[in-house]
């Protein structure tokens, strides 16, 4: 895994600048979903990387051991062998990105991955995912513990009502205090950006992130309009080069993607 990022000191000024055309960001997604993909040899070899993004998980009431266990094996042999000896990918030694399980699952996860001899990335999601409405104090408790377990990546979920009434500052403060939960594992924020209300919210709610310091940022769309998740996602990956380029942030797009 990379290295953590350092953050920033919280500019509310930059942040009250922030806005989002979005008639423009509506159509450039139009386009993108318009453009032809990538045919034969080259769309197999795509399909090969993208596998390597994922965030394979299981996020479901029902998880037990013996599911965990299912899930990391197939983290570790996420395509038929048949099929990466006829592609000669078979010695690639290609697996899953990470696996991702709620807290009460991190010790399942360890210990599947640990006896199949596997150095797969524990990540799990906190914060009261996936509302997010528990108190700071439980939230910040539900990420030591899940540290403690054996998590190398904790996916927060943020607090929405803090983006839909506009208190940046606060926002901040929370991811600062979830990055320090944290101590050496990674930190990934998920948006939720379908309950954001606005793209500017969308905006400046990664910006906030990015300032407090994390790690990797999702979209956490949570089944939201169709529409409203291909803007956002466009937009999102136009934010993380800022206008003002001496508040530059090495922080990026996450490094996988959950698929369970």
């Amino acid at each position: 895994m990379s290295a953590h990022q350092r953050g920033m000191e919280l500019d509310l000024s930059w942040i009250s600048k922030i806005q989002v055309n979005q008639p423009a960001v509506l159509r450039r997604a139009e386009q993108i979903q318009a453009r032809r993909p990538v045919k034969k040899e080259w769309q197999a070899a795509w399909l090969l990387k993208a596998v390597t993004f994922i965030d394979l998980t299981t996020l479901s009431g029902d998880d037990t051991s013996s599911n965990i266990q299912r899930l990391c094996y197939k983290a570790k042999y996420p395509i038929r062998e048949d099929l990466l000896k006829a592609l000669n990918m078979h010695d690639k030694g290609i697996t899953t990105a990470a696996i991702c399980v709620y807290p009460a699952r991190v010790c399942d996860a360890v210990k599947a991955l640990k006896a199949a001899g596997c150095d797969i990335p524990v990540a799990s999601v906190a914060t009261g995912f996936p509302a997010g409405q528990t108190h700071l104090k439980t939230r910040l408790e539900e990420i030591r513990l899940a540290v403690e377990d054996g998590a190398s990546e904790i996916d927060v979920v943020i607090n929405r009502t803090l983006v839909l009434t506009g208190q940046w500052e606060a926002l901040y403060d929370e991811i600062r205090q979830f990055r320090k939960a944290c101590g050496e594992a990674h930190l990934k924020t998920i948006l939720a950006t379908g309950e954001l209300g606005s793209l500017t919210n969308v905006y400046k709610a990664s910006m906030i992130a990015m300032m407090a310091g994390l790690d990797w940022k999702s979209l956490g769309f949570l089944f939201k309009q169709l529409t409203q998740r291909k803007s956002s996602s466009r937009r999102d990956g136009e934010e993380i080069q800022p206008e003002n380029k001496e508040k530059e942030t090495d922080v990026g797009k996450p490094q996988s993607y959950g698929l369970g």
